[in-house]
């Protein structure tokens, strides 16, 4: 790679980790091209999609003159994996805040499980959580939802084209979802808790493709940066 490759426009796929925010992925890789390379001070980068700090994998990446094709990128179909815990909820339908309801789990089978996968398959509506990167009279809607305040969300239609249960370990239920750009794999849980008649939140997300792109030839950012070094 040269200086030259990265502002003509490069396309990486990096793994990003656990914890890492979407912005600290890209900015770590930032970093680095700028100082292999010399960059200017505002050389383009940008990512195709967001992913939450408590998800793993597929982070597009796109430099210099391939920014313009991030909203190509992000309107490809996108596969994850994780776990849904059930019995419980949390207000961000994930691990981020504590659970604030707890439910019956007693009359939850195999066959049930499997059932009820089968009514979220096609197009189907959902609401945004309300910790979200959203944008509600001019704030995110997890600014809202940390003050203490209450907003209206409108339902979304996105398409599930897959969605598969890998394992089930009660209260976890691991899957495998293909899906359309703007789901939201925490209101999936939510609502497949509830269809379940019990309740349910995300413990584990993973993507692992975009498109064609496969996480597999993805590296972390830390990994990245010693590949360029080398």
């Amino acid at each position: 790679m040269k200086a030259e490759d990265v502002l003509n426009g490069k396309i990486l796929l990096i793994d990003k980790p656990l914890t890492w925010s979407s912005f600290q992925a890209v900015n770590k890789l930032k970093y680095s091209l700028k100082r292999k390379f010399n960059l200017p001070k505002k050389f383009k980068i940008g990512h195709a999609g967001t992913l939450d700090p408590l998800a793993t994998g597929l982070l597009i990446v796109c430099t210099g003159k391939f920014t313009k094709k991030i909203t190509e990128l992000m309107g490809m179909e996108k596969e994850y994996t994780g776990t849904i815990t059930i019995g419980a909820t949390t207000p961000s339908y994930d691990l981020e805040t504590a659970i604030d309801a707890t439910f019956s789990t007693a009359h939850i089978t195999d066959q049930l499980i499997l059932e009820t996968a089968k009514q979220f398959l096609g197009e189907i509506e959902q609401f945004p959580p309300v910790f979200s990167a959203i944008k509600k009279d001019g704030k995110r809607l997890y600014e809202h939802a940390r003050a203490g305040e209450t907003v209206e969300i409108s339902a979304r239609k996105v398409s599930i084209h897959e969605f598969e249960i890998t394992k089930i370990t009660l209260p976890e239920i691991n899957f495998r979802v293909v899906c359309s750009k703007g789901t939201y794999i925490r209101s999936l849980a939510y609502d497949f808790g509830k269809a379940l008649q019990s309740g349910g939140h995300l413990t584990a997300l993973r993507r692992t493709k975009i498109g064609k792109y496969d996480v597999d030839n993805g590296v972390s950012p830390e990994e990245f940066e010693k590949q360029l070094e080398a």
